[in-house]
């Protein structure tokens, strides 16, 4: 069995492991104009990862972890923001708390947090490398801009796949995520927090225009919002 990676549209993601683990990735579907399902069309899951708490990446996740079963993975002050938010609409959630540089284990997916150069109310924002069962390993980089951070990344995890944003305004732009690419050496690159609005980049063009000149060997993949990636 395969790896699967279905983009939920802009930052949203949905990765079942070849064992059967199903994990979130700032799932926002309720307002999301290019969300191709339903919070109530997930099924169970076992986890929902946030990477900071705007609204486009964390405002369903009280939501999603009450409907799913789902126990929210975000930093501590993250958690504490959602958990009280939960109570008060009479719910109770689980989380985990962690931070940069930490790594815990999700039922056999182990999951480190990482740095991202972005904004937050609370908490600071952040990525997310997760080596699966099976060793593959996937970073989802949140929202950032680019820094040379990236580069030890890349050279502490062998990446597979990097879910890697290419939208401009508030993010790397096509220049900068293909420069990302250089320092990170994935195998494969699936662009993300695109299309969703007029104020985004609108194609992956000429993400993969730089990107060809800047890191051939990467694999570019554009799916469309609800599209599978199977990773071997």
């Amino acid at each position: 069995m395969s790896n699967t990676l279905r983009w939920l549209g802009h930052a949203g993601w949905e990765i079942v492991t070849s064992k059967g683990k199903k994990i979130l990735i700032d799932a926002w579907l309720s307002q999301n104009p290019v969300a191709p399902i339903t919070i109530s069309d997930l099924g169970q899951c076992d986890y929902v990862l946030v990477t900071h708490d705007h609204a486009d990446h964390a405002s369903d996740v009280v939501e999603i972890a009450r409907t799913t079963g789902a126990t929210m993975v975000a930093q501590p002050e993250v958690v504490s923001r959602y958990s009280q938010l939960a109570e008060s609409q009479g719910h109770k959630i689980q989380a985990i708390g962690m931070n940069i540089g930490g790594t815990v284990d999700l039922g056999g997916v182990r999951v480190t947090m990482t740095d991202a150069y972005h904004s937050s109310e609370s908490g600071t924002p952040a990525g997310y490398i997760l080596t699966l069962e099976d060793g593959k390993v996937v970073y989802h980089m949140g929202d950032t801009g680019l820094h040379i951070n990236m580069t030890t990344w890349g050279e502490l995890f062998d990446i597979d796949v990097v879910l890697i944003p290419i939208g401009d305004h508030y993010t790397m732009d096509a220049r900068q995520a293909a420069h990302a690419l250089k320092w990170l050496r994935p195998k494969h690159a699936l662009p993300m927090h695109y299309k969703t609005f007029p104020l985004l980049a609108q194609s992956a063009d000429e993400f993969r225009r730089y990107a060809k000149e800047t890191a051939p060997d990467v694999m570019i993949h554009e799916l469309e919002p609800g599209e599978v990636f199977r990773l071997e």
